[in-house]
């Protein structure tokens, strides 16, 4: 599989930029996962980031809270948006030339989503980081990633989680857990693991996208990934 590995969707959760803090931007981490990035792209591969929100704001934990679905993920779409500023700022301090693009319009901070802007960035040899999800109510960061790596013709995509794979159930919470070497998308979808949310799975099924699911706090992980290296879980179409 690594050599047909050319184009590659990573997506982090927003947790993952806060550290140890149980929320916010740790400045510690994002300039760590900046590096390992800039690792990766060293290898010549062309790479989009999707970042999620919740370590700034969870959409439904709002609307949970009585505010507006559509009003609640809105603010989750701002709070990606502030993530991908941070990581393009992060990036271009490690010397890479990092683009924002963002499915909401906000022309003073970064530009708008187009399909070919961003794959003439990547060609170019430019890190693009997609903001605000799709743009619309209802659906999450996992989709927003499945949507972009389709559109811009991704070979995989990359999802950064703080366990080392897909597991049988939850490893936090059962040590004799059993993590799967490589399933497919249908059976992520039918046993209901966890990979990503049912939409987001359906959408890389119907698409023939494979998912490789791993540990992002281990050096070089993000570069391994790239390179096709069996670590983690890897999904398959």
């Amino acid at each position: 599989m690594a050599p047909k590995i050319r184009r590659v969707v990573l997506k982090l959760s927003g947790e993952a930029l806060s550290g140890e803090s149980p929320s916010g931007i740790d400045l510690e981490a994002l300039f760590r996962i900046a590096l390992e990035i800039k690792s990766a792209r060293a290898s010549h591969h062309q790479i989009a980031v999707v970042v999620g929100g919740g370590n700034i704001w969870r959409g439904a934990r709002g609307q949970g809270r009585g505010l507006d679905r559509v009003i609640s993920d809105h603010m989750g779409m701002m709070a990606t948006l502030i993530n991908s500023l941070a990581i393009q700022d992060a990036l271009e301090q490690s010397g890479v030339h990092t683009r924002v693009l963002s499915a909401i319009e906000v022309a003073k901070m970064a530009e708008p989503y187009i399909r070919r802007r961003a794959i003439r960035h990547l060609e170019k040899g430019r890190i693009v980081v997609f903001a605000a999800g799709t743009g619309n109510p209802f659906f999450s960061t996992d989709t927003a990633a499945a949507l972009r790596a389709s559109e811009i013709e991704a070979d995989l995509v990359l999802k950064a989680t703080l366990v080392d794979g897909v597991y049988d159930s939850d490893p936090r919470k059962n040590p004799k857990a059993v993590r799967y070497k490589e399933l497919t998308l249908l059976e992520a979808l039918q046993k209901r693991l966890g990979v990503m949310d049912a939409t987001a799975l359906s959408l890389c099924l119907e698409n023939k996208m494979p998912v490789r699911v791993f540990r992002m706090n281990v050096h070089g992980n993000i570069r391994k990934a790239i390179a096709g290296q069996e670590i983690g879980t890897l999904v398959t179409p």
